[in-house]
């Protein structure tokens, strides 16, 4: 698979238009964080799509540390907090609702961790067939290795959540994964994030479910009274 900067500015174009229409499904304000997915992934591609024509175009270069900084603080520093929180604010059960309280600490102590490094340090980008590699200074640098801080935050809320089949975004997104490390280990901050950008349309189908599954909690609590 080649990617490009066509590829980064088409996904976020799909990822606007369902963005937009996944949105329109929200009915409490609650929903928002979590319809809200799309849209920010289409954002964070339109901003790698920056990040390669920074890079192949000379005329963009002035771009570069902006769009790289924005597409890294999208990628490392807000989905482990938001995944979590926008899960945790679906949920009604108990249980689950302190597991998900503590992985958005997790998630936040890893945020806060990744954006002082991403802070305080110049990240080197470049091409490197045909994929944007990013070596970074940080503990969680080596996404083979330490990837599972950034993990169990972004990905665990997905399985251990009670609502309907959420777990299906999750199984696509851990697929996404072991793809990713399987053929694009050295490149696989972006190449994964890619991935989990185009699989986030899923949520547009997530998001019937969860109306549909509130509207039937309604009528159960109706015919009880």
């Amino acid at each position: 698979m080649c990617f490009s900067a066509g590829a980064s500015f088409g996904a976020s174009a799909v990822l606007s238009v369902v963005g937009v229409l996944t949105l329109k499904k929200v009915e409490k304000k609650q929903q928002y964080l979590f319809a809200a997915i799309p849209i920010i992934f289409a954002i964070q591609q339109f901003t790698e799509g920056f990040v390669w024509l920074s890079i192949s175009n000379p005329d963009f270069a002035f771009l570069h540390r902006a769009s790289v900084h924005i597409f890294l603080i999208f990628a490392q520093v807000l989905w482990p907090v938001w995944i979590p929180i926008s899960v945790l604010l679906l949920e009604q059960k108990r249980k689950q609702k302190i597991a998900l309280y503590a992985l958005t600490f997790c998630g936040t102590i890893v945020s806060c961790v990744l954006a002082f490094y991403l802070t305080n340090n110049n990240p080197v980008v470049q091409i490197d067939s045909c994929h944007i590699q990013y070596l970074l200074v940080a503990p969680l640098s080596d996404f083979r290795f330490s990837g599972m801080f950034y993990f169990i935050p972004t990905v665990i809320p997905l399985f251990i959540s009670g609502i309907k089949k959420l777990w299906v975004f999750g199984v696509a997104t851990v697929v996404s994964y072991l793809v990713t490390q399987l053929f694009y280990v050295e490149y696989s901050l972006s190449v994964w994030c890619f991935f989990a950008a185009v699989l986030s349309v899923i949520i547009y189908y997530l998001m019937g479910i969860i109306k549909d599954g509130e509207h039937s909690e309604k009528m159960r609590e109706w015919y009880k009274n």
